[in-house]
């Protein structure tokens, strides 16, 4: 590895966009058991865009699983997320 620049060097710390889906994966187990699920569709500014699926998509609950369910839990995980978004 080069000591100047960093060449060679393993870059193990994983993006916030990673960070993210793999507290939407640790997350997607308990939607599944209600026969829905989760896409993440893209984080900006650390706003975290997900598409809510199956029996979740249209669910008269979807906003409340969306605000007290995913966003707390990824909060709780990455303190850095601002908001959770549903887009269609």
């Amino acid at each position: 590895m080069c000591e100047q620049c960093g060449y060679g060097q393993a870059d193990t710390e994983q993006s916030f966009e990673e960070k993210v889906k793999s507290a939407i994966d640790a997350i997607r187990p308990s939607l599944q058991d209600h026969g829905g699920d989760i896409e993440l569709v893209g984080t900006e500014d650390n706003i975290v865009s997900v598409r809510l699926q199956g029996a979740c998509s249209g669910c008269p609950g979807a906003q409340m699983t969306l605000k007290m369910g995913v966003e707390r839990l990824l909060k709780e995980n990455l303190p850095e997320v601002k908001e959770v978004i549903a887009v269609d």
